[in-house]
């Protein structure tokens, strides 16, 4: 099934600087299959209405759409209840809620946080505003040189003082697939909660809440062919329950007084104003199209384009890869010689290539691998071996066009 997909994709069906278009940029954000536009436009075409207030015949096809993508998107990563699920704008607003809400009451001075180096800023910087507000202490698992972290380290770092463990589940820019159900284990060994950023997880396995036992797990909708916009927070019930929403008004509450007010239940007490009920249903019109895909095909597809990719860019003389070989998920992150990556993209992107140059949200991981940015090669399950051989062509030419640089 994978090799009929690029067709239900449209925007992969055009030229860019004369070039068919390779979309090499999926870690970023993945493109949109037909179906999640039909579903956003067909909502806005015949059920815009908000939702959980009219009675009326659209507010409560609305609601049921928008609830009804909970309910798949529950299941997809096998919550326990719906109630487990709290919409939010994305992976960025997910992590922030935990920080801010269940962070100050259960981390104060002299206690842990642990992360590691190659954390995308998003869980990174909550993670030091809430170190800073309470007095706890910052703490990194040390990488390997590969960039992976080992169970072992893992035990070191991790101690009766920890209070939180914040780890990504796949690294956006080494393709390291961290062992979360052993660090899981390892953190409730130790009274402390883990924190699972799946941003780039959720899109290319199967993942489950029950079998992982991470406490939280964030993730974004627009990285696995959903709309902008949309995300969301799995949390254990109970730890939700006991946590205070971070924004206040409309939806969230039960009552309200003039001076004091009281909350809805899970979920929808950190849910408070209008919600992003057309990106949600672009979620659930998402999370169809990956089932019908299947995530174990899915999985393998971006495997063996990975290995293929890696393969194919070792036989460029000057370029390195960064990250372990064999990686797991479709993510290849190179430099080539000292051309810097912003000018590679740009040679590429003259090609019809896009790739992604930069940092990548990952400033601490850059200076752990002493360059100052790399260039980005990311895959998903529209892409094809044919892709990476474009890719390659270009990169020689880009070395070619650069050769006074590259000595």
């Amino acid at each position: 099934m994978i090799s009929s997909i690029l067709e239900q994709f449209p925007i992969l069906n055009q030229k860019v600087n004369g070039h068919p278009l390779v979309y090499l940029d999926s870690a970023a954000t993945s493109q949109k299959p037909r179906q999640v536009i039909e579903a956003v436009k067909s909502y806005y075409e015949w059920d815009n209405a908000n939702v959980h207030r009219g009675v009326h015949t659209l507010g409560s096809r609305a609601t049921d759409a928008y609830e009804g993508a909970r309910e798949k998107l529950a299941k997809f990563i096998n919550a326990r209840s719906t109630k487990e699920i709290i919409f939010t704008r994305g992976t960025t607003t997910a992590l922030n809620i935990v920080a801010s809400s269940y962070g100050p009451s259960a981390v104060g001075e002299g206690d842990e946080i642990v992360i590691t180096q190659m954390e995308h800023h998003s869980n990174l910087i909550p993670w030091q505003q809430l170190a800073k507000k309470t007095g706890a202490t910052l703490k990194y698992i040390p990488l390997q040189k590969d960039g992976t972290v080992t169970l072992e380290d893992a035990e070191k770092t991790i101690t009766a003082k920890t209070k939180i463990v914040a780890i990504a589940y796949v690294s956006n820019v080494m393709g390291v697939t961290h062992p979360v159900k052993e660090l899981a284990a390892i953190a409730h060994r130790h009274g402390a909660v883990i924190v699972v950023d799946g941003a780039q997880s959720t899109p290319h396995m199967k993942v489950d809440m029950q079998d992982l036992d991470c406490d939280f797990y964030a993730l974004s909708g627009h990285k696995m062919l959903a709309p902008t916009g949309i995300g969301a927070l799995y949390g254990k019930r109970s730890l939700l329950e006991a946590m205070e929403p971070v924004e206040f008004g409309g939806e969230m509450i039960d009552d309200v007084g003039l001076y004091e007010s009281n909350w809805k239940e899970l979920p929808w007490k950190f849910e408070g104003g209008t919600p992003i009920i057309a990106g949600a249903v672009g979620l659930g019109a998402a999370i169809d199209f990956l089932q019908e895909v299947g995530l174990d095909e899915i999985h393998r597809h971006e495997s063996k384009l990975a290995a293929y990719a890696e393969q194919r860019l070792s036989e460029i003389g000057g370029l390195t890869i960064y990250g372990p070989m064999s990686r797991k998920v479709g993510v290849v992150t190179f430099n080539l010689g000292d051309v810097h990556p912003h000018d590679v993209a740009t040679v590429l992107d003259a090609e019809g290539i896009a790739i992604r140059a930069g940092h990548h949200c990952c400033q601490p991981l850059m200076r752990w691998l002493e360059v100052s940015s790399t260039a980005r090669a990311s895959f998903y399950l529209y892409n094809t071996e044919e892709d990476v051989d474009r890719l390659v062509s270009a990169l020689i030419k880009t070395k070619e066009y650069f050769a006074d640089e590259l000595g």
